[in-house]
């Protein structure tokens, strides 16, 4: 499980997001309320789903109680109108950790103990103030165990 080292640049997104917490997490029904209005998203760069998590605090991940701004999106080109009903975001890019998590959401802490408890410890990275997210791409099947989605975790050099 160990994670692929990437520079992205930065990205445009649309999308839905909503205010939550870990301890009272709306995730379900952000999701509900985007996907039906993904079709009318134009011009998008790719059918990936975007899972973005912006948190005030830079060690907010960390904290249950933490409220940070939870995005449903997808990228799109620069060029693309906001349809009603959503907003437009734009993801800054730079460092990431890049890990494949496998199964469905309930084996999350399992793969969020890895990366923070054991990986990032003796990785000579630590984790940079920037959006944390998920790539849910083609092989991304909801709540199925053979479920496979990208990890991103905004990184710097120690």
């Amino acid at each position: 499980m160990y994670p692929r080292i990437e520079t992205i640049s930065g990205k445009r997104l649309i999308g839905k997001y909503l205010k939550m917490s870990l301890k009272e997490n709306k995730t379900v029904d952000l999701w509900r309320s985007f996907m039906p209005l993904r079709k009318t998203i134009i011009n998008p760069v790719s059918s990936d789903f975007f899972s973005l998590q912006v948190y005030e605090q830079s060690d907010d991940y960390r904290n249950p109680d933490a409220e940070f701004i939870k995005w449903a999106a997808m990228e799109v080109s620069d060029n693309t109108e906001v349809p009603q009903g959503m907003e437009a975001y734009y993801l800054s890019g730079g460092l990431y950790a890049v890990f494949l998590h496998k199964g469905g959401p309930q084996n999350f802490r399992a793969t969020f103990q890895f990366i923070y408890e054991e990986w990032m410890p003796s990785s000579g990275y630590t984790v940079d103030h920037r959006e944390h997210f998920e790539l849910l791409g083609e092989k991304y099947k909801n709540n199925e165990p053979d479920s496979e989605e990208e990890i991103w975790v905004p990184v710097k050099r120690i």
